[in-house]
């Protein structure tokens, strides 16, 4: 078993990835988060043989750990990015937003395995991480439950047996209610996701759908699915983590509770299977329910479907003007949907372009972000 880099260690996917490698007795070699956090000193004390990144510490935290670490502890941007590279590593990429991207190419270049957290990797440069693992001859396995689910069905069948697949919406906090129900929700009642326990931003997106739309332009570079082969249904109960019909009218759905440390574990252990780190599913009394999401009410859905089909950089400006949007809303500077407002407005604003290398996916990143904040700005 090849031994493991966790990037993003201190998140939760992060120590989710460590309590698995650690009943399945993988090495750990890398660690690395955003800042030089006691969080990150306590798993640093923990596997006293992994090398320690900090992506931007303060000044002062970074000297700290460099007394305390020594030669183990870099920081900065390029050092996460080498981190990804540890020859022969399985390498988790649970970091937040787009300063995960050059993580991941930098793992598939390298011939890595790369355990796929990071929303931003696929959604801002699918064309490029694509290139990068058939370039490099690394493999790209995903770590969110519906693609892990959506991996695991297709697996042994052939692509033009596949009619549709089918992304599973837990509905997050206000499912059921109407656009006018929404106008005056706060982030407090946002952040109250009925099932999974996530970080803010997270949360904040899967009540406005906006998550499930970015699974959708992932799952059409994971799958090189055609967006109109690529549907979502609301299914409360969290139970069948997503679905694949083929065109014989058979599906096939990948069913359990909703434990992120089984998808995690079978990114680590493919092909194979491990002892589970998940109880085993009682079935007797279980009920399942699936709706069809409102559009009217999460608009995102729709926005992030016109941004996947516009290609190029629009997938890029989408999840920048959401993440600043997100933000603003946490801050109570703009209301709930607000959010796919100033989303649909940056995606009006800027031409999207081809997606040449990292360099122009940032730049456009990066203009998403400060229109973004201009239209808050003037709200």
């Amino acid at each position: 078993m090849n031994s493991l880099v966790v990037l993003g260690a201190t998140g939760s996917i992060g120590r989710q990835a460590l309590e698995v490698a650690s009943r399945l007795g993988m090495e750990v070699v890398g660690l690395a988060a955003r800042s030089a956090s006691d969080g990150l000193a306590e798993l640093a004390s923990a596997y006293p043989n992994a090398r320690i990144v900090a992506a931007d510490p303060q000044p002062e935290a970074a000297d700290a750990f460099r007394t305390r670490f020594g030669d183990r502890f870099r920081h900065g941007p390029d050092a996460l990015v080498e981190l990804g590279t540890v020859e022969g590593a399985t390498v988790v990429n649970g970091v937040v937003g787009a300063a995960g991207l050059r993580a991941s190419l930098a793992a598939l270049a390298a011939g890595n395995r790369l355990a796929l957290a990071n929303k931003e990797s696929l959604v801002a440069a699918g064309p490029l991480i694509l290139e990068a693992a058939e370039a490099g001859g690394g493999e790209l396995l995903p770590v969110d439950s519906e693609h892990s689910a959506l991996f695991q069905c297709l697996i042994g069948e052939d692509s033009d047996d596949v009619l549709r697949l089918v992304l599973t919406a837990s509905g997050g906090p206000f499912r059921g209610r109407s656009r006018e129900d929404l106008v005056e929700v706060k982030a407090v009642d946002a952040l109250a996701h009925p099932t999974w326990k996530m970080g803010p931003r997270i949360t904040i997106d899967s009540a406005t759908m906006v998550n499930k739309g970015l699974e959708v332009i992932e799952a059409h570079f994971l799958f090189q699915m055609a967006y109109d082969k690529i549907d979502i249904v609301v299914h409360p109960q969290s139970i069948v983590h997503s679905l694949v019909e083929f065109v014989d009218g058979s599906l096939k759905a990948h069913v359990g509770e909703p434990d992120m440390r089984v998808p995690i574990q079978y990114a680590l252990t493919y092909p194979r299977r491990s002892v589970g780190v998940a109880d085993s599913f009682a079935m007797a009394g279980v009920t399942l329910e699936f709706f069809e999401p409102d559009r009217s009410a999460f608009p995102a859905l729709d926005l992030a479907y016109a941004a996947g089909r516009a290609a190029g950089t629009a997938p890029a400006m989408f999840n920048a003007a959401d993440e600043v949007a997100v933000e603003a809303f946490l801050e109570g500077q703009i209301g709930f949907l607000d959010i796919p407002a100033v989303i649909e407005s940056v995606l009006s604003r800027i031409e999207a372009l081809p997606v040449v290398d990292v360099g122009g996916v940032m730049a456009a990143d990066a203009e998403a972000r400060r229109v973004a904040r201009d239209l808050i700005g003037s709200r």
